[in-house]
């Protein structure tokens, strides 16, 4: 049982995932009851570790947080370390409050044994909880055992809080880059970013969308506006840092540049290969131009990228499919990086993601894409609010164990207003 609790708690990589194993574990030769697992949260509280891949427990739902110089045995295992045994009810009744007798009785349990979890940066980082619905005598092998489990819980524990918190903080900086849309009147706008469900859980994916400069007057007060959708090479923290780099860049290139899409995003490529910065990868820029009678100008550049999908109101849809080479270090084009221009009727939806979308292994590129544009000219037609597109466009071509970070930014040009 300690070699299979040491094999299977290294390979764990959640609290969640942990709390599972240990309960397989103990619960196959103990049979006990109940097993639980609380974490300390801070220097005076402790949560429990829910399992969510058995019933919910009530106690957990209703106590899901108590404080740690609480009247309870899985309290004071942790507060004063060492393992806390509760034989009988007879026991519970003499050395615990009449609340948590009632507990025990609620959960239909008269026996327990809570183990420290011995901590590295702290004595205790919570208390494994075993129970059983009868008097239980604990035996020093059982004592013994129960304490080399709570020694492995205890670094499988570790782990997955480091995991967990690295994790946490990759999203905030993931989340911070990502824009906030800007109201643009005369078209709707919306985006969806969902990481890969391995590595970093963050990657190189972004959207962008910003007002741009405009000299002249705007047309029924509309302003021009860029969007971008890109895909820095790489799934971890450092494709994430690049990725702001390179947003960075393009945003004030555009300030510079705000005439050509093509333009700014050559500017980032000298930047990008004066400085050094390595930066590689796909990326669609455009411009969106007000018109009149509610139409926009797109004008857009395709470094590497997949074709943007844009659906007419009355024509289908049509895959942007003109595009130069990627972005990559030395290798800019030298005649400069072509311009692309079509004019968006209202009713139009202008689709951009990257390749975690489509690109899926097992499965044909074209078949995933054309699938996309049915969805997207079925949603058109209904007129379907662009943010439950986007999440079906991603529930059901990407599902929710894909391997790439998904990101999608839709468009609809709303007209006159």
């Amino acid at each position: 049982m300690l070699l299979r609790a040491a094999e299977l708690l290294a390979d764990t990589s959640g609290v969640a995932e942990v709390r599972s194993t240990v309960s397989d574990l103990v619960s196959g030769d103990l049979k006990p009851a109940y097993v639980g697992l609380v974490l300390r949260e801070d220097d005076a509280a402790l949560r429990r570790a829910v399992d969510a891949t058995r019933s919910p427990v009530p106690l957990e739902d209703v106590l899901p947080r108590y404080d740690l110089s609480a009247a309870w045995p899985s309290a004071q295992a942790a507060r004063e370390n060492r393992i806390v045994s509760v034989p009988d009810r007879l026991t519970l009744i003499s050395s615990y409050d009449p609340q948590t007798v009632a507990v025990f009785d609620a959960m239909g349990l008269s026996s327990a044994i809570c183990v420290p979890l011995p901590g590295t940066r702290r004595p205790t980082l919570g208390t494994l909880i075993v129970a059983w619905n009868e008097a239980h005598e604990i035996g020093l092998h059982e004592r013994t055992m129960l304490t080399a489990i709570a020694g492995y819980t205890a670094h499988a524990v570790e782990r997955a809080l480091y995991l967990d918190e690295r994790i946490g903080v990759a999203r905030q900086l993931q989340r911070a880059m990502l824009t906030d849309l800007p109201h643009t009147p005369g078209l709707e706008l919306a985006a969806l970013y969902r990481p890969a469900a391995s590595d970093d859980m963050v990657g190189g994916d972004w959207y962008d969308a910003y007002p741009l400069p405009d000299a002249r007057p705007g047309v029924a007060g509309r302003a021009p506006l860029a969007v971008t959708v890109g895909d820095v090479t790489g799934h971890n923290m450092r494709a994430a840092a690049l990725m702001g780099q390179v947003r960075s860049m393009l945003r004030q290139a555009d300030i510079d540049q705000a005439d050509s899409p093509a333009a700014a995003v050559a500017a980032v490529e000298r930047a990008n290969e004066h400085l050094r910065t390595g930066i590689s990868g796909t990326l669609v820029h455009a411009h969106l131009l007000p018109r009149p009678h509610g139409r926009w100008l797109l004008r857009w550049t395709n470094a590497g990228h997949p074709a943007p999908l844009l659906a007419h109101p009355e024509h289908g849809v049509e895959s942007l499919t003109e595009h130069a080479r990627l972005l990559f270090p030395g290798l800019a084009p030298a005649d400069g990086r072509p311009v692309h221009e079509r004019l968006l009727d209202p009713g139009s939806v202008l689709l951009l993601y990257t390749d975690g979308l489509v690109e899926h292994p097992g499965r044909d590129f074209d078949e995933v894409t054309d699938r996309a544009a049915r969805l997207l000219a079925q949603a058109t037609c209904q007129n379907t609010p662009l943010p439950p597109l986007l999440n079906l466009l991603a529930d059901t071509l990407a599902g929710h164990e894909h391997r790439d970070d998904i990101v999608l930014f839709a468009l609809r040009v709303r007209g006159e207003e």
